[in-house]
C-alpha cells in the first residue's frame, strides 16, 4: 500500500527532481517577454512565451542590475538560467542569470502597427474625447460577470456613491469570440439609458489582454455615443482601448473612483457650502443689525418733526429771498419806465421824424451835387476823346457799322418768324420740327406754326 503524502511532500519531491537534473541546471531559452513587472526591490518577474506555451521567469536584482537594456513586454530575448520549483505555489519557473535581446515579439509589432494606424486616423485625438457626467445616475459596466474586476468596480461604486445604479453587460474578455462579444456589449450599452460606461478586466499578459487591442473593439469604443472609461489590466498595462477611450483608468477600481464622486466628498462639500451660506447670512444679519442700531440712534428719526421744522425754515428763507428779488426787479423796471416817460422823443415822436427828414434832405443834396460833378467830368472826357479820334478811325467805324447793318439784314431774312410772315409754316411733333414723313405716324398730334398762331391736328 502506497504511503499517503502531503501536498508539501509532493512539491518538495518534484523540486528535488528538477534541481538535481543536470540539463535543467543550465538552460538557454528564447521567447517573448510578457506580463513584465518591476518589483520595488529591483527583481524582475515576467513570462516567456512562444506561439504555443509560456513559462514563468524571475530575475533577481543582483543579476538584473547588470543588464545593458531595459526589458519590455513584447521583446524577444534569450535567457540563461536554471529551472526551479516554487514549492509554496506548486509552480515551476526559470531563475534567470543572464539575458540578451533577440528582437521584438510579433504581438508587440502588431500592437505598434495598429496604434500608429489608428493615431493617424485621429481616433486618439483629444478633441473627440467626451466629458464624464459629474454625478451619473446609471453606470454601465462591460466586463466578465465573474472575477475580481467586476467585484472591485461594484464594491467601489457602492462604497463611494450608493445612490448610483449599476448595470452589468457581461462579456468574454479573452479567448475566441471575445472581441465580437465586447463590441456587442458596447452597442447594447449605448442603446440603454446609462450615463457612462466602464470597459475593463483584471491584469494579465499581453496575450490575455489582446481582445482589447483588436481594431473592431477600438472602433466600437471610438463610435460610442456614451463616454467610455477604459480600465484594462494593471497600472503598467496599456491597450489600444486605453488610447481610444474618453478616459483611461489605471485599474478597474480606479475607473470606479473616476466615474462617481465620493459620498464623503459630497457631504464635505455640502457641509462647507452650508458653512459658507451660514457665514454669509450671519454677516448680512450683523450688517443689518448695525444699520438698524444706527437708524435707532438717528436724531431725525427720533425727532421727525425737527426735520420738518428745518425744512420750514429753509422754505421761509427762500420765500424771503424771492420777495426781495421781486421787489428789486419791480423797482428797477419802474425807474426805467419813468425814464422812458420823461424822454423827449417819446413825448414828441414827430420831432424825431423831422430831424430824420432834414438828415435825408442833406444827404440828397450832397448826392445830387456829387452826381452832377461826376457827370460833368465824364462828359468833358468824352468830348476830348471825340476830338482826338482821327478821320480814319471815324471812317472805319462807319464801314463796320455798314457791315453790321448788312449782317442784321441777312439775319432778319433767315429769321423763321419773318419767313412765316411770307406765308410759310412749320410742322412740329412734341416741340420738334418734322423734317420727314417717316417721323409721322397715325394718331400723332401735329402742331402747325404760322406767323399769327398755331394749328393743332391729328394724323389719320
Amino acid at each position: 500500500m502506497n504511503d499517503v503524502l502531503s501536498v508539501t511532500d509532493i512539491n518538495l519531491y518534484i523540486k528535488n527532481v528538477v534541481d538535481t537534473d543536470i540539463y535543467l541546471r543550465n538552460v538557454i531559452v528564447k521567447g517573448e517577454i510578457s506580463n513584465l513587472k518591476f518589483h520595488t526591490r529591483g527583481h524582475l518577474y515576467f513570462s516567456l512565451k512562444d506561439e504555443n506555451s509560456k513559462i514563468n521567469a524571475v530575475m533577481f536584482n543582483y543579476k538584473s542590475l547588470g543588464l545593458n537594456f531595459i526589458p519590455k513586454d513584447g521583446m524577444n530575448v534569450e535567457v540563461r538560467g536554471k529551472v526551479s520549483v516554487f514549492p509554496q505555489g506548486g509552480s515551476y519557473q526559470i531563475t534567470v542569470t543572464s539575458m540578451k535581446e533577440d528582437g521584438v515579439g510579433n504581438l508587440y509589432i502588431l500592437f505598434e502597427e495598429l496604434k500608429k494606424k489608428l493615431a493617424s486616423e485621429g481616433l486618439f485625438d483629444v478633441s473627440h474625447k467626451k466629458k464624464l457626467p459629474r454625478i451619473p445616475k446609471k453606470i454601465g459596466v462591460i466586463t466578465a460577470s465573474t472575477g475580481a474586476a467586476v467585484k472591485d468596480i461594484i464594491s467601489t461604486i457602492n462604497r463611494r456613491f450608493p445612490l448610483c445604479e449599476i448595470i452589468l453587460f457581461p462579456t468574454l474578455v479573452q479567448g475566441v469570440g471575445a472581441k465580437e462579444n465586447i463590441v456587442k456589449m458596447i452597442i447594447e450599452a449605448n442603446m440603454s439609458d446609462v450615463d457612462v460606461i466602464i470597459l475593463g478586466r483584471g491584469g494579465g499578459s499581453i496575450e490575455d489582454l489582446w481582445a482589447f487591442n483588436e481594431e473592431i473593439v477600438a472602433r466600437a469604443v471610438y463610435n460610442s455615443d456614451k463616454p467610455i472609461v477604459s480600465a484594462v489590466g494593471h497600472e503598467i498595462d496599456y491597450t489600444i482601448c486605453d488610447f481610444v477611450a474618453d478616459l483611461r483608468a489605471p485599474t478597474p477600481t480606479g475607473a470606479a473612483e473616476l466615474v462617481v464622486p465620493s459620498k464623503l466628498e459630497i457631504l464635505k462639500y455640502l457641509g462647507d457650502y452650508q458653512a459658507r451660506i451660514k457665514s454669509v447670512l450671519n454677516n448680512r444679519l450683523t450688517n443689518y443689525i448695525n444699520i438698524l442700531k444706527k437708524l435707532e440712534n438717528n436724531y431725525i428719526l427720533k425727532n421727525p418733526l425737527s426735520m420738518y421744522e428745518v425744512e420750514e425754515q429753509k422754505l421761509d428763507n427762500i420765500c424771503e429771498r424771492l420777495t426781495s428779488i421781486m421787489r428789486y426787479k419791480i423797482e428797477n423796471y419802474t425807474n426805467v419806465l419813468k425814464k422812458l416817460e420823461s424822454n423827449y422823443i417819446l413825448k414828441n415822436p414827430l420831432s424825431m421824424y423831422e430831424v430824420e427828414e432834414q438828415k435825408l434832405d442833406n444827404i440828397l443834396e450832397r448826392l445830387t451835387f456829387l452826381m452832377k460833378f461826376k457827370l460833368d467830368k465824364e462828359v468833358t472826357y468824352l468830348n476830348n476823346l471825340r476830338k482826338n479820334i482821327g478821320p480814319n478811325i471815324l471812317n472805319k467805324l462807319e464801314r463796320e457799322k455798314t457791315k453790321l447793318e448788312t449782317i442784321e439784314t441777312k439775319l432778319n431774312l433767315l429769321n423763321p418768324e419773318n419767313i412765316l410772315k411770307k406765308g410759310y409754316s412749320l410742322t412740329l411733333i412734341d416741340g420738334k420740327i418734322v423734317k420727314s414723313v417717316k417721323e409721322v405716324s397715325i394718331g400723332a398730334i401735329l402742331t402747325t406754326k404760322l406767323s399769327d398762331g398755331n394749328i393743332m391736328s391729328e394724323v389719320k
